[in-house]
């Protein structure tokens, strides 16, 4: 098997990948919390955990991905304040929070459908594991490391750091922490300033609650990962991954836990995303310069001249390595869309290409660069720039240029089949036709919008999303039973 190399945040250098128990791999990534439209930071997050997943497959390795969906305990703010994130949403749309739950579930699982991400092994929610969350907080409060009060249970780091390193993912001095951290102001049930809830009491208008030991109430945030973590992984496995914002808080309070709990670091490996930015500027919605997917999909949003196919955005995501700021633009998306064609084109232009009886291009090298690119921690960027050489090789080829073999072509179509297939996720979106799922789904989400934006009386976006779709050849038919649309 392959030497495959990862950085490690956990030891901030690269490390070489030695599963626990080979060939199987134990994967958890934190997501989504299902409250609205999934973003694109999540999107970058969960495609480059999809790469990881196809290419640890690709090696031999059995793997079991496991990846949450929060459903409850994710509050406003990280020092456990303010609203469940889900509840909040549920009271403004008067709904039931199960009810936008499945919504923001089936969304985002369309939205990675149509990035043709691989779907995980296991997609536990925290709702369906109060108990088992339940019985680590009770652990944890017989180990001495958290405390009861007023019906909340809550960590107590500085008595856990007296024994462990609680700042081992961002190598963060305790003291630093504490002296940037609030005082106490409304959250007097807590002893420290860094202490954290495992289990909050409910007030009574609250709308997601459970009986406990401590009486009715709900689970942290933090703790639900480290419950289904350990429940399908066991104590320990081999990754964890997520999102960098989630290095300083989220995970540094997971492997507390977990360490309070059993005595072991959950994972051997962790692993972050950096973020996204827009011509530069960080992505948010108060500069108006975020965006959703279907934003980017239909080119309906202000900042965008055009839309551009999932594929073509998956594509521009790998362009950037995965521990990389990676920054949007019209141009780079337009960029990345053409490099995406040529991709596409020279994989047809292979499928014609006639043999020759000697070969004058070392192909062998080709593929070995592939591989090297990507045991060097998942190395997309110089992955592309190696499928470029196979592109140029393709061209030369059928120009003459250069010779084949019948075994160099099969080789080109192997790696084809392994890096931009199998590995990259890519799909020849051509071959789709009026019948592709994706595209379903995508007319579907888009066809969603324009009824929403109509039932807001905002005819204008409405007459907009017509009228694209109408200049690509895509045509939309109101009926009293809703839109239909056909090419």
């Amino acid at each position: 098997m392959e030497k495959l190399f990862i950085y490690n945040t956990l030891s901030r250098k690269k490390e070489e990948f030695k599963a626990i128990n080979p060939p199987f791999v134990g994967m958890y990534v934190c997501g989504p919390t299902v409250y609205s439209d999934v973003h694109l930071g999540n999107c970058r997050t969960f495609m480059s955990f999809d790469i990881i997943y196809r290419y640890l497959l690709h090696l031999g390795y059995k793997v079991r991905y496991v990846r949450n969906i929060t459903d409850a305990g994710h509050l406003e703010s990280d020092g456990d304040v303010g609203e469940d994130k889900i509840s909040k949403k549920a009271k403004l749309a008067q709904l039931e929070p199960m009810e936008i739950v499945q919504k923001y579930t089936v969304g985002f699982r369309d939205i990675m459908a149509l990035f043709n991400a691989l779907p995980p092994s296991i997609e536990p929610t925290a709702t369906g594991h109060i108990i088992e969350q339940q019985e680590i907080a009770k652990k944890i409060i017989e180990k001495g490391l958290a405390y009861e009060h007023n019906g909340s249970v809550y960590f107590d780091v500085e008595k856990y750091a007296k024994d462990n390193n609680y700042t081992a993912l961002t190598g963060r001095k305790l003291d630093e922490l504490l002296e940037n951290t609030r005082d106490l102001d409304g959250q007097q049930d807590k002893k420290g300033r860094l202490d954290f809830a495992l289990w909050i009491k409910a007030k009574p208008e609250h709308l997601m609650k459970w009986p406990s030991p401590w009486g009715v109430g709900f689970p942290g945030w933090h703790i639900e990962c480290s419950a289904m973590s350990t429940k399908y992984l066991g104590e320990q496995f081999d990754l964890h991954g997520g999102g960098m914002d989630l290095q300083a808080t989220h995970h540094t309070n997971e492997i507390a836990q977990n360490v309070a709990y059993c005595g072991k670091t959950p994972a051997n490996y962790w692993m972050h995303t950096n973020m996204l930015t827009v011509n530069g500027q960080k992505m948010s919605k108060s500069l108006g310069n975020s965006f959703l997917p279907m934003e980017l999909f239909t080119g309906n949003h202000p900042l965008l001249t055009k839309g551009f196919s999932p594929m073509a955005v998956r594509f521009f995501m790998m362009q950037t390595h995965y521990r990389s700021t990676l920054d949007f633009s019209n141009e780079a998306l337009t960029a990345s869309e053409k490099g995406y064609q040529k991709l596409m084109e020279a994989y047809k232009t292979l499928q014609t290409l006639t043999p020759s009886a000697n070969a004058n291009e070392d192909l062998k090298a080709l593929e070995r660069n592939c591989y090297e690119a990507m045991n060097d921690d998942f190395n997309t960027p110089v992955l592309i720039a190696h499928l470029f050489d196979a592109i140029r090789i393709i061209n030369s080829a059928n120009d003459k240029k250069l010779f084949v073999t019948k075994e160099d072509i099969q080789l080109l179509n192997n790696i084809y089949q392994y890096f931009v297939f199998d590995v990259m996720g890519l799909k020849k979106e051509e071959e789709s036709g009026k019948s592709n799922v994706a595209l379903e789904n995508v007319m579907k989400l888009v066809l969603d919008l324009r009824a929403k934006a109509k039932n807001n009386k905002d005819f204008a976006t409405s007459d907009e999303i017509r009228n694209r779709l109408t200049e690509a050849n895509i045509q939309v038919k109101d009926g009293k039973d809703g839109s239909s649309w056909s090419i």
